[in-house]
């Protein structure tokens, strides 16, 4: 019998700043964006403390809701880790973890609080190639796309 994994991201957060679009070498779109989430606790001497948590997150093929993710907005993502290494421009190998974005909810209200007052869900069709794809698969549709050729 196969083992059973499981890999998912579900965060919900402030985005750090705008949405950042650039094409692999196979001109397949990637967007990035850096979530922050917060969190609150206290200690022993019942001070309170806080620290942010910041998550980059990944998109694919979402070019038309990169407009809509601006600095301080506030969204729900639903995705899978992934790790993965590349070559600094200093030829030191770096690693990161980061989310490929699966689903993105916008809920509205920027860093000052306006902005819509209801939900806008937004929940970006992967675009297919000639050759088929597995249901649910996210990330590049062709050969050429190589989600390391991103230069972010």
């Amino acid at each position: 019998m196969a083992e059973r994994s499981v890999n998912k991201a579900i965060l919900l957060g402030r985005l750090g700043g705008d949405a950042e679009t650039r094409r692999t070498s196979g001109g397949t779109p990637v967007s990035r964006v850096s979530l922050a989430m917060n969190r609150q606790w206290r200690d022993k001497d019942d001070q309170i403390h806080e620290d942010t948590d910041w998550i980059s997150v990944v998109l694919w093929n979402s070019e038309n809701l990169a407009p809509f993710l601006i600095r301080g907005s506030k969204v729900y993502v639903e995705g899978r880790l992934q790790t993965r290494s590349y070559e600094d421009r200093e030829g030191i190998k770096r690693h990161v973890t980061e989310v490929v974005a699966q689903n993105v909810v916008l809920l509205g209200g920027g860093e000052n609080g306006n902005g819509s007052n209801g939900r806008s869900s937004v929940h970006p069709e992967p675009r297919r190639s000639a050759r088929s794809r597995r249901p649910g698969a996210t990330g590049p549709t062709d050969d050429t796309a190589d989600p390391f050729d991103a230069p972010f």
